[in-house]
């Protein structure tokens, strides 16, 4: 009887041993970021972070088999090192020499943000691929095609077993991988966030520390501390690109309130990631105050804030640029967790 007993025991552990192999995303991950910074609005009981999740997702986000012709990844138009966005055009570029029709945004912060896109097309981060998938000038693919291939492939139906408890891919699984990854992206460790920890050794230089109050008095209304964006939509005072003819929120609401209103972008990484605006018109900060100084557009949706512009003397720009530069976070660019995934030792 006893032995009876010990052999149920050794069963039912066996058993469990066994469950626990094929249960999806074994190993949780916690989103680090900084106690002081707002709750996330990202719905992490729908798509719980795990080790495989992510891991997952990093190599999808690097793979161009989700493009038509196999050339175009997500890492195409956002660069880790870049503060993952592109630098070297003003539009983004696709499959075949294919140009798109707005700059690329930054990726970062992303559990923070209930918009996506330059125009807000996109109200959930577990979607937004499918936009650039679906996107004849960007990666030409469907939905249904990049499942196909994955499902072909002598990996990927392991990794989504593994990740998802289900090697019969679906899109929901490779939308929420990708979401994953992307939800890593977390930039909290630039000098400015060192200055506001204070951290031992670390303070604004004299420039920076006027740049700072330049900031909270003409910027912060609208990229908002700690994130540096209010995820919301203005019309900063560009006046309209007569070759894209782009009215950026209005096409996707159509109400004229909205008109040439575009998502205000973070300025962390700002030094990282130009060009700037949805067009990518500027290639420099400096363009950039120039234009809130004296290049500001009048029309009916312009913000109110920039009513009457934003004076700044040549030093006053030179401290604000300065300021903008602590935003920096290198941890962030050069992380290798959030890099291209090396290959493993013998492959």
């Amino acid at each position: 009887m006893r032995r009876s007993k010990i052999l149920h025991v050794l069963f039912v552990v066996f058993g469990l041993i066994l469950l626990a192999a094929n249960v999806p995303g074994t190993n949780p991950v916690a989103l680090d970021y900084p106690s002081n910074w707002p709750e996330p609005v990202y719905d992490f009981d729908k798509n719980p972070l795990t080790e495989e999740g992510i891991a997952l997702g990093r190599k999808l986000f690097y793979d161009p088999i989700l493009s038509k012709n196999n050339t175009i990844s997500c890492s195409s138009c956002h660069l880790s090192f870049t503060a993952f966005t592109h630098v070297d055009h003003a539009l983004s570029h696709g499959i075949n020499d294919s140009i798109g029709n707005r700059n690329s945004m930054a990726l970062v912060n992303l559990a923070w943000s209930k918009h996506f896109m330059w125009d807000g097309s996109t109200n959930h981060l577990d979607v937004q691929a499918l936009a650039p998938i679906n996107d004849v000038r960007e990666m030409g693919e469907t939905t249904v095609g990049v499942i196909h291939k994955l499902q072909e492939t002598d990996d990927y139906p392991d990794l989504f077993q593994t990740a998802f408890g289900d090697s019969i891919i679906t899109g929901e699984h490779l939308l929420k991988a990708l979401s994953q990854f992307q939800l890593t992206f977390i930039s909290a460790n630039s000098k400015y966030d060192q200055v506001m920890r204070n951290d031992e050794g670390v303070e604004f230089s004299a420039q920076e520390k006027n740049g700072y109050q330049l900031f909270k008095v003409n910027c912060n209304s609208c990229h908002r501390e700690p994130l540096f964006t209010t995820d919301e939509f203005a019309n900063n005072g560009l006046p309209v690109d007569t070759t894209l003819n782009d009215w950026g929120r209005l096409n996707i609401s159509l109400s004229s309130t909205d008109s040439l209103k575009f998502k205000i972008p973070t300025l962390r990484n700002i030094e990282f990631s130009r060009p700037y605006m949805h067009d990518g018109r500027f290639k420099k900060l400096r363009q950039v105050l120039d234009h809130y100084n004296v290049g500001i557009s009048e029309s009916p949706t312009l913000a109110p804030e920039l009513k009457n512009g934003i004076a700044l003397t040549a030093d006053e720009k030179v401290d604000l640029i300065s300021f903008l530069l602590t935003l920096s976070d290198r941890d962030f660019l050069l992380n290798s967790d959030l890099a291209f995934p090396a290959l493993q030792v013998g492959e």
